[in-house]
């Protein structure tokens, strides 16, 4: 596991400062609510966010793994797309702008920047919070309230971004949805990026979306090496990574939680109305470290998943598959050292 995430210090700031205004027993109730929502299933006839209290809460406790998580995906995308520098960006289902935070993070492009919310209460507090980025992006973003269903409004924009928002939705809806944004995308020759829980049912809905969105004409970006058929079976296995992130007093205290530290599992899958340069394996588990000899598990696009040994022998090879780490292309990019999204606070492994 690489460094730890943490949130941007005016997030941070402001995050800690909306929460201050709730008593954190209500805080800490609404969170164990939430939390059975999470491993239960939601209550599709009921908004997950329908009060300020609850909204408060989800940002409490998701908003430091959510923006952690889609902030990792987004680095691959751009080590990937190094000529992706969207001006405009759509965030769909956007809660209280996780996703918003973190796409300006990675691209300091953006410059118009759109998110549709459901809940009032939601669009309200990310607001406030938007307030306090020092992203001109952030700060004017344009927030829409809309339902994540058939009756979505049609995206336009460079990237488009969609985290954690289809396990709310019935299957029907989903493939509606998903089928809608892929078109839009290819419309509008731009990206689409996809984030859900790293569990075997976030990846069987990121498995769906991903063999609608090549149907669509679209090119996976990441963190697929290849546009063919999915070499992992749901149900022996699933494709997901990890970040670890840091947790504050407050996070620690709404969570009932002791470690400073949580990490976050996540799958997603980035697509484009064109092709980039894709990874020519991508690393499945934990490589198999012994001395002089490295054993990596990966996803290929020639023999899909494959067992390679690096050995001492291989020189610089051999050095750099002592410092990859679940999760990683392979071979590592030329323009990038192993472990990209690690760097700068970031850490994102298969687990």
């Amino acid at each position: 596991m690489n460094a730890v995430s943490t949130l941007p210090d005016d997030l941070d700031d402001a995050l800690e400062a909306s929460l201050g205004r709730f008593p954190a027993a209500e805080l800490t109730r609404s969170v164990q609510t939430l939390i059975r929502q999470y491993r239960e299933g939601f209550d599709r006839s009921v908004p997950a966010l329908s009060s300020e209290v609850a909204v408060a809460a989800y940002a409490g406790y998701r908003m430091p793994a959510t923006y952690s998580a889609v902030r990792a995906a987004l680095r691959q995308v751009a080590l990937f797309a190094p000529g992706f520098a969207p001006r405009t960006q759509v965030d769909v289902g956007g809660g209280t702008g996780s996703a918003l935070w973190a796409a300006s993070a990675v691209w300091p492009t953006l410059r118009t920047v759109t998110v549709l919310e459901q809940s009032p209460s939601a669009i309200a507090f990310g607001q406030r919070l938007a307030g306090h980025a020092p992203a001109a992006a952030v700060r004017e973003a344009r927030w829409q309230r809309a339902f994540v269903d058939r009756s979505t409004p049609a995206p336009v924009a460079d990237l488009v971004t969609m985290s954690y928002v289809l396990g709310e939705l019935s299957p029907a809806v989903q493939e509606d949805v998903v089928g809608s944004l892929a078109s839009e995308t290819a419309r509008a020759a731009g990206m689409l990026v996809i984030v859900e829980p790293g569990t075997p049912a976030g990846y069987a809905r990121i498995a769906a979306a991903r063999q609608l969105l090549t149907k669509s004409g679209l090119h996976l970006v990441a963190p697929c090496p290849h546009d063919g058929q999915c070499p992992i079976r749901p149900d022996q296995d699933w494709c997901h990574f990890a970040v670890r992130l840091s947790r504050t007093a407050l996070h620690r205290r709404i969570k009932d939680g002791t470690l400073s530290f949580e990490d976050e599992k996540f799958s997603y899958i980035a697509a484009s109305a064109r092709p980039w340069p894709r990874a020519e394996s991508r690393i499945l588990r934990h490589p198999l470290k012994r001395k002089g000899l490295v054993t990596l598990r990966l996803c290929t696009a020639e023999d899909g998943l494959a067992d390679r040994a690096v050995s001492k022998r291989q020189g610089e090879t051999y050095r750099e598959a002592r410092d990859v780490v679940w999760g990683d292309a392979w071979p590592p990019p030329a323009n990038e050292s192993p472990s990209p999204a690690g760097q700068e606070g970031d850490s994102s492994t298969i687990s």
